[in-house]
């Protein structure tokens, strides 16, 4: 019934302006609709990542967004880190970790927040 519609990824936040800074400046995403108090739209390769105002913003305990960005995960982290980004380290079970990366074998993964302390999620699928 979906399976040939896009889906977008919608994230609440709890002040638009200082969202806005972190998903574009700090992430680098482009905003394609919306400003002030409405909700913004960010493009986020082909799809996109809406950010709304919320007085529940930051109460998801679960990935909001998750990007694969393949292998450039270790570099997207650098430039996160260098941003000020501060890294999220779970404990899993055959996983190690290092420099902000969650290593499993092959597979790498990162988690970090937003201001509002939504999780955030890179991944080295493409």
């Amino acid at each position: 019934m979906l399976k040939a519609f896009n889906s977008s990824a919608i994230v609440a936040v709890s002040d638009m302006e200082r969202a806005r800074q972190f998903y574009e400046q700090t992430l680098g995403l482009d905003v394609v609709e919306g400003g002030g108090d409405a909700p913004l739209v960010f493009r986020t390769g082909d799809t996109h990542l809406v950010v709304y105002p919320s007085e529940f913003a930051g109460t998801n305990r679960a990935n909001a967004v998750v990007w694969g960005v393949g292998e450039r995960i270790e570099a997207i982290a650098a430039d996160l880190k260098d941003k000020g980004v501060t890294f999220e380290r779970y404990d899993m079970d055959g996983a190690t970790y290092a420099d902000g990366v969650h290593r499993m074998g092959d597979f790498r993964m990162v988690w970090f927040k937003d201001p509002d302390g939504n999780i955030l999620h890179l991944n080295s699928a493409d």
